[in-house]
């Protein structure tokens, strides 16, 4: 018989107090305020980033030299920007509707902003007709007057119409006989206008289609005018391109009949450089962005795939702040800085991936992070404004860079890997790929090994006074058509460059003063015919002159030029004159001996009076030769520096000082490489290559010392894992640097080229550094927690117990 079913007892059901919201917890807070706070600091400072890549930031700063270029540009303008015109038959531009049309553009480039003075041969012609009718009306006047007043005079003394007549005779006999000849002269080329081909003709040319000497500077060929227009002095990277693009416009809404139109100079080189940087940097950067996330993302690192992009986050973040600095500090971004961003880019996500492991020691991170500051800062020695800056701002970037890490570290808290546990460590064995290259009792046949790489280091910086530098401003952006339209110029004109010879002195508007200057003048052209030629100086303006003027007629004559063409070398204080030579730019070294020579051909001036050489040739000649006197000191003071401040973090640990001594080693071995590199291919090097010892020692002391941390004297899949951190960190830094190589300007692709190969030596010597001289036992590998006073390298940690799996 079945049981009865019973009724289910109904229980009340207990009343759950509900759930209050979670408030966010104070590390929270800080964090969101912390990150509100760094986002504003960044947008208002890019806002106010500006650009300068003119060529005073390739030129060394605040040297006596520049100082002198500045302050003649002050005077006389800047370097110009030349307007080369060139037509398909001779004299056409100076003929028929052309010179007025000539005329007017020049007129209309005077008239543009931040200019200085403009001269070319419808000017100077304009002004000359001008003076000759002045000059020609004024005798015509003043022979008017004289037979008025002898009338006058006659006819108030009552004299009869004949001794009127011959008082006029005889009152002008005197004046035709003075200047009746220059009349004369005068009368076959006609009135003096520019639409009178016959009064152009005999002013420009001599026989033949051959200008006169004299008008080479503006007229350099028959077919071919050339309109210079000399910049305003100090002007910015923003100047200089609106100048050089409305001079561009203005030339070609000219209506010249031209078969080729060329603008060049040294100030559209600087708006190319400018512009070239601002269109490639941006898409680099990108390229740089997207080659290295994907190697964080790819290789696996470390098993969170969610924490491998943060490395790239956090370097992103350091590279925006440290752009933000500089435009807070009002300080323009020259080529150094602009093209860091794929170069922080690379290096400086480094070290947030170490810190990204948990067994990571956190002390030495934040002691190799500053070592590496330290070599990048030294380029800060560096004379050159951009190399100076571009060291500036890698230092500035890791060490943003390894504080955004830290920060993110806090927040995100890495831990252990669940599959550590599954191999337990290895104590006191030693891999098999690792154990070739050890050195001790037993292993003789490794140290050969050694021995020829350090031989090789030893050749390279023994060769590295020899290594060529190439430190022109137009080689360095050689790619550019600016570069190729220079060259071009070169060709028509005879020189790109110009190097003005300053006479100063209390006053230099005297006939002793001119003499000297075309003493001087004679004395250049005569020692160096084939690489100088004149250009435009005051004993050219005043060679009607003769050899031998008096004060007065000095004065006279300088009253009867227009004050047009007497500013282009003459200042208005009469106490400083410059004469113009134009010269090739050449290979930097001839450069400095050529100007040496002339400087010291260059007769004594006049009692009073000072000379010297100046203009970007002479700027630019220095700048070579600071940089290759210091030489030796860019590329050790970086490595010195780096093991100073190893050692000074390291030197009471257990093996703190052989780690500082590895990374100097491996910073010297790394750097030799390259110089022995250089030597070997023929390669030369840039003012930003130059320093390669600087620019290695981030890479090497960094991987040095990680490598020694992650030595594999006693093995853990963690510090097999750090190990391969390395190698990706390299291999993430080196697609950054070969971003570079498709920058159209020669400078950056060669940087990132070597840069490339830098990291790569680096990594190589690291690790041929820890294998032959690896940490002690007890030491780099083993102790306390670096993160406590006194402490060494983490231990190694026991093997998880996952609960789950019991």
């Amino acid at each position: 018989m079945p049981f009865p079913r019973l009724p289910r007892p109904q229980l009340p059901r207990p009343q759950l107090p509900r759930p209050r919201p979670s408030r966010p917890g104070p590390r929270l807070v800080a964090a969101v305020l912390v990150t509100l706070l760094l986002a504003a600091f960044t947008a208002l400072g890019l806002a106010r980033v500006r650009m300068d890549t003119t060529v005073a930031s390739f030129l060394p700063a605040d040297d006596p030299a520049v100082r002198s270029v500045r302050e003649t540009a002050r005077w006389f303008g800047g370097d110009p920007i030349v307007v080369l015109a060139e037509s398909a038959n001779a004299r056409e531009l100076l003929g028929g509707d052309q010179l007025p049309r000539l005329l007017k553009l020049e007129a209309g480039l005077a008239r543009l902003p931040d200019v200085a003075v403009v001269y070319g041969p419808a000017t100077v012609l304009n002004q000359i007709a001008g003076t000759a009718q002045n000059l020609l009306a004024t005798i015509s006047g003043t022979r008017d007057a004289i037979r008025a007043k002898t009338e006058s005079d006659a006819r108030a003394a009552g004299a009869s119409p004949q001794a009127v007549a011959d008082a006029v005779t005889r009152s002008t006999a005197d004046f035709d006989a003075r200047y009746a000849a220059l009349l004369v002269r005068g009368l076959p080329a006609g009135l003096p206008t520019l639409r009178n081909p016959a009064f152009i003709n005999q002013i420009v040319f001599s026989d033949g289609d051959s200008p006169r000497p004299e008008w080479a500077y503006v007229i350099p060929a028959p077919n071919a005018v050339a309109v210079l227009v000399r910049p305003r002095e100090g002007l910015d990277q923003g100047g200089t391109e609106r100048l050089v693009t409305a001079t561009r416009a203005a030339a070609q809404q000219a209506g010249l009949a031209t078969t080729r139109l060329t603008v060049s100079g040294s100030p559209t080189v600087a708006a190319e450089v400018g512009a070239t940087v601002a269109r490639e940097i941006p898409l680099l950067g990108a390229v740089a962005v997207l080659l290295i996330a994907g190697s964080y993302l790819l290789v696996p690192w470390t098993r969170r795939r969610a924490h491998r992009l943060l490395p790239l986050a956090a370097t992103l973040t350091a590279t925006a702040l440290t752009l933000a600095v500089f435009g807070w500090l009002n300080r323009p971004l020259s080529l150094g800085v602009v093209a860091f961003l794929p170069i922080v880019t690379g290096i400086g996500s480094d070290f947030p991936a170490y810190l990204m492991h948990r067994g990571t020691p956190r002390g030495r991170i934040a002691l190799v992070a500053p070592a590496s500051a330290v070599g990048f800062a030294a380029l800060a020695l560096s004379p050159l404004p951009f190399v100076r800056d571009l060291g500036l701002a890698l230092a500035l970037g890791v060490l943003l860079a390894v504080a955004v890490a830290l920060g993110l570290r806090a927040l995100v808290r890495p831990e252990v890997d669940p599959g550590d546990a599954e191999v337990a460590p290895e104590t006191g064995a030693t891999g098999g790929a690792d154990r070739w290259l050890r050195l001790g009792p037993g292993r003789p046949g490794r140290l050969p090994i050694v021995v020829a790489a350090v031989l090789t280091a030893v050749l390279g910086w023994v060769v590295l006074p020899r290594i060529d530098i190439e430190a022109r401003p137009d080689m360095l952006a050689a790619g550019l058509s600016s570069v190729t339209d220079a060259r071009h110029v070169e060709d028509v004109l005879g020189s790109s460059g110009e190097v003005e010879v300053l006479l100063s002195g209390p006053s230099v508007r005297t006939p002793e003063a001119l003499a000297w200057m075309r003493t001087a003048e004679d004395t250049a052209v005569l020692r160096h015919g084939s690489q100088v030629r004149p250009v435009v100086s005051l004993p050219d303006l005043l060679r009607f002159l003769g050899p031998t003027p008096t004060q007065p007629q000095f004065d006279a004559a300088l009253g009867l030029l227009p004050h047009y063409l007497v500013a282009a070398v003459l200042n208005d204080e009469g106490t400083r004159s410059v004469i113009s030579l134009g010269l090739s730019l050449q290979d930097l070294a001839a450069q400095r001996v050529l100007l040496d020579d002339l400087r010291a051909a260059l007769p004594p001036p006049p009692p009073g009076m000072t000379v010297q050489l100046v203009g970007l040739p002479v700027a630019a000649a220095r700048g070579f030769e600071l940089v290759s006197q210091g030489r030796y000191l860019t590329n050790l003071v970086g490595i010195l520096a780096a093991g100073l401040v190893l050692l000074a973090g390291l030197w009471r640990r257990p093996d703190g000082v052989r780690t500082a001594g590895r990374a100097v080693l491996a910073a010297a071995l790394a750097t030799g490489w390259g110089l022995a590199g250089a030597w070997l291919l023929g390669v030369s090097l840039s003012p930003l290559s130059v320093a390669l010892g600087s620019l290695t020692t981030a890479t090497a002391c960094e991987f040095t010392a990680v490598l020694s941390v992650a030595a594999p004297r006693t093995d853990t899949p963690d510090r097999r894992r750090l190990r391969l951190t390395v190698g990706v960190a390299a291999l993430a830094a080196c697609l950054g640097y070969l971003v570079l190589t498709a920058s159209r300007l020669s400078v950056i692709r060669d940087f990132g080229l070597l840069l490339a190969a830098t990291v790569a030596l680096s990594l190589l010597a690291s690790h041929l550094v820890v294998r032959a001289f690896p940490p002690r036992r007890g030491g780099g590998s083993q102790g306390a927690a670096p993160d406590q006073p006194g402490g060494t390298e983490p231990t190694e940690r026991a093997p998880i117990v996952d609960a789950a799996r019991i």
